[in-house]
């Protein structure tokens, strides 16, 4: 029987053993090339469902599809070794009912070989989570700002500003942690509900403009690079890619243009004759 040696990645119970230790590093990824970089740098890589807007030029990520989250998740899993990769259930793909969700989470394990799923919604989608961790599935939450339900929000603005608000998505925390997952994403909420959630709940938490007192963060990846026209509140561009990608256009165009490029050192001789 031949050993494999690959490099072994990391697991849920890991990911869930990190609460109140170390942070958890997590950042977005949809292709072999990027994920190669940040897998050595994070613990999760999300292949979410941003991709939507990122790749495709969506304006929300309600058109995204299971067969679109399950491509890009094959070329991350290529792409990383060690990190976590957790792949954004679609909207459509798990809301009907706990059967749908789990033939869904199934079809996206099975064929890329990533360690979790990730599903928005709180009290409504814990019986859901708990049906697909009692099966198996790793589930990583996510409550707050959820991105999915832009049509019945009507924007997105931060959330828990408010009482009530703040009651509710504190209730949504608990359920999903209490349902198992291993996991929450708190987005784009008041700073104290951040903190109060995570000081809250079992589960590690992971902000996106929640709290420094989180478990953990995660941006999307195009965001902190200044990839993005636009950018939240809550992103820090640690990098300004954009202009410079433009002016590396710019320079080629015009070299074609003036027939500086190709130069002679990009063309190939003819091979000498080969002695008689």
């Amino acid at each position: 029987m031949s050993i494999q040696n690959a490099a072994r990645r990391k697991t849920a119970p890991e990911i869930f053993a990190r609460k109140g230790g170390e942070p958890i590093v997590m950042l977005t990824s949809y292709h072999a090339h990027t994920a190669a970089l940040v897998d050595k740098y994070c613990d999760i890589i999300l292949v979410g469902d941003s991709l939507g807007n990122v790749m495709h030029g969506f304006e929300t990520t309600v058109p995204v599809t299971l067969e679109m989250m399950i491509l890009q998740g094959h070329a991350v899993m290529r792409g990383s070794k060690q990190a976590m990769v957790v792949v954004d259930m679609p909207f459509g793909s798990y809301e009907a009912s706990k059967e749908q969700a789990f033939h869904s989470a199934a079809r996206v394990l099975k064929e890329t070989g990533c360690g979790g799923i990730k599903v928005e919604g709180g009290v409504r989608m814990a019986e859901t989570i708990a049906f697909l961790v009692e099966r198996g599935i790793p589930v990583m939450g996510h409550v707050g700002l959820t991105p999915q339900s832009i049509n019945t929000l009507g924007s997105f603005r931060a959330r828990g500003r408010d009482e009530a608000d703040s009651a509710m998505i504190l209730e949504d925390a608990k359920a999903v942690s209490e349902a198992g997952a291993f996991s929450i994403v708190v987005e784009a909420v008041a700073e104290p509900l951040g903190r109060k959630i995570t000081e809250s709940v079992a589960s590690p938490t992971i902000g996106i403009g929640a709290s420094v007192a989180c478990d953990g963060q995660v941006l999307v990846l195009e965001d902190m690079l200044g990839l993005s026209p636009w950018a939240p509140k809550f992103v820090k561009r640690y990098g300004d890619l954009g202009p410079g990608i433009e002016k590396a256009i710019q320079d080629y165009a015009d070299e074609v243009r003036s027939r500086a490029f190709p130069g002679p050192e990009h063309v190939y001789n003819l091979k000498p004759k080969a002695p008689k």
